[in-house]
């Protein structure tokens, strides 16, 4: 019987991002599917996405969106130390 060979874990999910509004706040780890970025927009489709996440939350909360000053990945974490 021949062996299985593993297979690399496949990319899929989601991509956090970190906003920063033009009032100065913040909001972390924003969620955007995998699927809508790449090719030649970059990032665009994300911050698309995002600021309407942010209408639909302002609606529901009855105020005005904020607009986006700035929009990144957010950083990979470092893989924890192993102990001996």
């Amino acid at each position: 019987m021949a062996k299985r060979a593993k297979q690399l874990p496949q990319d899929r999910g989601s991509i956090l991002f970190d906003v920063v509004f033009e009032d100065g706040s913040r909001a972390s780890n924003r969620r955007v599917p995998m699927e809508i970025l790449g090719g030649l927009d970059g990032d665009q489709p994300a911050r698309d996405l995002v600021e309407q996440q942010e209408a639909e939350i302002a609606e529901k909360a009855g105020r005005a969106p904020r607009g986006i000053q700035s929009l990144t990945r957010t950083s990979k974490p470092e893989p924890k130390p192993v102990r001996e």
